[in-house]
């Protein structure tokens, strides 16, 4: 049983109580919530005659269903519409600050919090949503949680939760050229599978993790939870420091000092005790692409599509539904694969940085003819940081729309969609049958910089080349 863990810490800080059960009744510190899975819950509420017990804990946004093109009110989307009002009536009626389109704060959640200093280092997060893991990349512990579960939260700020193992997973050395914590984190998820983290709090710890900015460890978090992980955290660091210090809601003078005095005292202790610890060489990653229907079917961008024979028997199935949903030959490279669709946004790699490194490869490209591409701030600030520094110009040179803020084709809930049997590189964090809205759609994870590349070209291409 792992001892002496940020997370264990943390964890025992939080603990209000055991259950029956045997469960922990946990506090959490704080609750995001947006339009998708919060009005059940508040329909709940209701039903029950209950109040919202600490609503200065819950923040809301609203991000799933915004259009990313025509944002005026009313939405054209009816249900969209529908959904927005009853988040605005709900937080009104329960004195939630609400973060509405055209606040200036408004974006994905996952987005908005870290960026204004929300999320902090020791705090227990919880969010409707399955990428609140995201919030671990400043040493919290964040859980993304069901309807009913926010609706726990709205009335005892509390969650009834099994601890989890704790696995230590170190990665050491610099990233080669062209290499970024997307396909850090998608190269981590082939090696330990989707179902590898079950039952586990992933620790990203190593030099690797260490160099990276804030941005790009929330990048790594977020998709703990696609390697079946619950949470996945870094301990703070002067990075973490550097990057909440004068952010909206970051403690300020002495109240600061006192802070990072904590946040300090938090870490994983040195000789912490873990309940598993996985090595990775950051040589060994090259720039990562799936190419099936899970986050764990990745490979390298020099690799061939494996052959079902070739793989454990417990992967062979889902290979062999993956070659039939996909359309791809097994023992072929994924490399010159034609793209329809090059999507960059969402809560994985929707950030300033993220948009960056995208434009840096697009500057002096141009999208291929028979390409539709598009980029999507992760939130109203994003949008603006990026149009002050000229990269909205940038890509709309390069011939990629620039969008309004929103989650947009990462899960589909807007009219960002996919048609028919379009090829989608995304640099979102699912691949699953359907997930960019269509039934019959395919899309292949990378990162932003890849999906630039692949639109550019046409096709799944080492962004090396272009660099």
């Amino acid at each position: 049983m792992s001892k002496g863990t940020l997370f264990d810490k943390v964890w025992d800080l939080h603990t209000v109580g055991t259950l029956p059960s045997g469960q922990t009744q946990l506090f959490i510190g704080l609750h995001l919530i947006h339009e998708v899975t919060s009005p059940q819950a508040f329909a709940m509420l209701r039903e029950r005659n209950l109040k919202v017990l600490f609503p200065e804990r819950t923040v809301a946004t609203v991000d799933h269903i915004v259009p990313t093109d025509n944002q005026a009110r009313p939405f054209v989307d009816v249900l969209a519409e529908e959904m927005i009002q009853a988040l605005e009536q709900n937080t009104k009626d329960y004195g939630i600050k609400f973060y509405n389109v055209g606040s200036g704060n408004q974006g994905i959640v996952h987005v908005i919090a870290p960026e204004q200093g929300l999320t902090q280092p020791g705090m227990t997060v919880a969010c409707g949503d399955s990428h609140t893991s995201t919030h671990g990349a400043f040493g919290a512990i964040a859980f993304g949680i069901g309807t009913s579960q926010v609706r726990d939260v709205l009335a005892s700020q509390t969650l009834a939760l099994a601890k989890l193992k704790v696995r230590k997973i170190e990665i050491n050395g610099k990233l080669p050229h062209g290499v970024f914590a997307k396909d850090v984190i998608l190269h981590i998820i082939r090696q330990l599978g989707v179902k590898g983290g079950v039952g586990y709090a992933y620790e990203f710890a190593g030099s690797t993790f260490e160099a990276m900015s804030m941005e790009e460890r929330m990048t790594v978090c977020n998709m703990s939870i696609e390697g079946g992980a619950r949470c996945g955290y870094v301990n703070p660091d002067e990075t973490t420091f550097a990057y909440l210090k004068g952010k909206d809601f970051a403690p300020q003078g002495e109240a600061w000092d006192r802070a990072v005095e904590w946040w300090r005292s938090i870490r994983s202790d040195d000789d912490a005790v873990y309940d598993d610890v996985v090595t990775f060489a950051a040589a060994e990653i090259e720039p990562t692409v799936t190419w099936g229907i899970t986050p764990g079917q990745g490979l390298g961008i020099s690799e061939t599509i494996p052959v079902a024979d070739e793989l454990p028997p417990g992967d062979r199935a889902i290979a062999k539904e993956a070659y039939s949903y996909m359309k791809l030959t097994p023992g072929k490279p994924v490399k010159g694969t034609k793209v329809d669709v090059c999507f960059i946004g969402s809560c994985t790699n929707g950030r300033i940085s993220d948009l960056r490194e995208a434009a840096k490869v697009a500057q002096g490209h141009h999208v291929a003819s028979e390409v539709k591409a598009f980029v999507v701030p992760g939130s109203e600030r994003v949008k603006q940081e990026a149009e002050a520094e000229g990269l909205d110009k940038i890509f709309k040179q390069a011939g990629f729309e620039w969008r309004e803020p929103g989650c947009s084709m990462c899960l589909a809930m807007n009219p960002d969609k996919l048609e028919g049997e379009q090829i989608s590189a995304s640099s979102s964090n699912r691949n699953f049958k359907g997930r960019q809205g269509s039934s019959t759609g395919r899309t292949l994870l990378m990162s932003p910089a890849m999906v630039v590349a692949a639109a550019v070209k046409g096709q799944i291409t080492d962004v090396r080349e272009l660099v």
